[in-house]
């Protein structure tokens, strides 16, 4: 099926191209922001260079959902016209939505669809089926490709789902929910660091930055949380961010990468060896601090904040959250699938998702899974390449697929049909 958009509308970024292709042509926030700059609210680009320092961010999809369809058709609008030139009334266009979406948001997606674009007709996928199929693609021989079942572990923007799938198809009965993805990690983040340091409430993409590139999944939080408290260099964690000036450079950045780094590389048992150095250097670091604390300093250093915003997803009850972890869920998720499906189903775990991409995330994961699953079960965790885009791809794939065609709702069947009668076709 020839000119097939296939467009993957997260809360966090939009991955849109051509079905068929390897990659998407565009990827850039599902957003609108305003710069202190500016006086009206900008599309993102795929290059924006602007100092992005305070500025106001207007979304469409809150807590995973469309709440916004007049400010998605604006977005869609500049992506379709301006990013990826393509004519929506001689296409077609896969689209992916979150589970259990509610009927009216699925009605005003189908009008924003047909009505106000006039595309020729949609599919509607989801993420752990997108995600399954490119997985099984890529790996023929794996136990996964040839029992066609997985469970996905989709951790992306606004939630995370644990998704049981089976030929293609999430079995919704079995789907598990956390309601925190990276936007509440990026909050819970800035409340860290306002209260510790220096007022960054106002700097949503700034502390995006900062997560993504100084956060990383702790595998004994009680070990590190003791590492974090030594002083001078034996604090494996302390780095410093060093905030955009707005003149010599609009984006913040790490101010040495290499030391930031130095915790992924020491064992966990040389870190925390007594050092006499760092007694005598103690009451010096400290005097050091007080004077450092200065709220008009252009940089914050970060501790115990790098492991403590990721670990909100595997012990959310820490922080007085009624939500199970991440490896509860997914014992819930396996348990209420048929028994035949569970030794296959823990075999056949796969991560995607951008929040996967904390260092040590599967490891993480597999530390606290292990000791909750049966012994004569084995657990096997699979990373996935790009968990941004990997589901994009999977979209890509479905396309290419030789009967594609027969299962899109035509704008002809919407209009005469309704967009609640359509959506049957998609076996959600």
């Amino acid at each position: 099926m020839s000119n097939v958009v296939v467009l993957d509308n997260g809360g966090g970024l939009i991955k849109a191209g051509q079905g068929g292709e390897r990659d998407p042509a565009v990827v850039i926030p599902n957003c609108l922001y305003r710069p202190l700059t500016s006086k009206k609210f900008l599309h993102p680009t795929t290059t924006t260079e602007e100092d992005l320092t305070s500025a106001a961010i207007r979304r469409p999809i809150d807590r995973g959902y469309l709440i916004n369809p007049d400010l998605q058709r604006d977005i869609w609008s500049h992506l379709f016209n301006s990013l990826l030139h393509v004519s929506p009334s001689s296409s077609s266009l896969l689209l992916t939505e979150p589970l259990f979406s509610l009927p009216s948001i699925q009605r005003s997606t189908d009008e924003l669809i047909f009505e106000d674009f006039g595309f020729n007709s949609l599919f509607v996928a989801d993420s752990p089926s997108l995600a399954h199929l490119y997985e099984s693609s890529r790996r023929p021989d794996s136990l996964l490709s040839e029992a066609q079942c997985s469970l996905v572990v989709d951790c992306g923007f606004s939630f995370t789902h644990v998704a049981p799938v089976f030929q293609n198809c999430t079995l919704n009965y079995g789907v598990k929910r956390i309601d925190l993805g990276g936007k509440a990690l990026t909050n819970y983040l800035k409340e860290l660091v306002s209260y510790r340091s220096i007022n960054v409430m106002d700097e949503t993409f700034l502390m995006d930055d900062v997560k993504e590139k100084l956060c990383f999944v702790s595998l004994d939080v009680e070990t590190d949380l003791q590492i974090a408290r030594k002083q001078g260099k034996d604090n494996l964690f302390r780095c410093t961010y060093v905030l955009p000036d707005g003149v010599t450079h609009k984006k913040g950045y790490v101010e040495d990468p290499e030391a930031a780094q130095r915790h992924l590389r020491a064992s966990p048992s040389a870190a925390m060896e007594p050092n006499k150095e760092a007694y005598q250097l103690e009451t010096i670091a400290k005097t050091e601090e007080r004077k450092r604390v200065d709220l008009t300093k252009n940089e914050f250093d970060l501790m115990n904040e790098r492991f403590l915003v990721p670990e909100m997803i595997f012990q959310p009850a820490d922080l007085g959250m009624n939500e199970a972890g991440l490896a509860e869920c997914i014992v819930r998720a396996v348990n209420a699938c048929h028994s035949y499906l569970r030794p296959v189903l823990y075999q056949s775990i796969i991560l995607t998702g951008g929040s996967t991409l904390f260092p040590r995330f599967a490891e993480r994961l597999q530390k606290d899974l292990r000791p909750l699953v049966p012994h004569e079960y084995q657990v096997k965790i699979t990373t996935q390449n790009d968990p941004i885009l990997d589901v994009w791809r999977g979209g890509s794939l479905l396309v290419s697929s030789p009967n594609f065609e027969s299962t899109c709702v035509t704008k002809a069947e919407y209009e005469e049909h309704g967009s609640a009668r359509c959506r049957r076709r998609y076996f959600h």
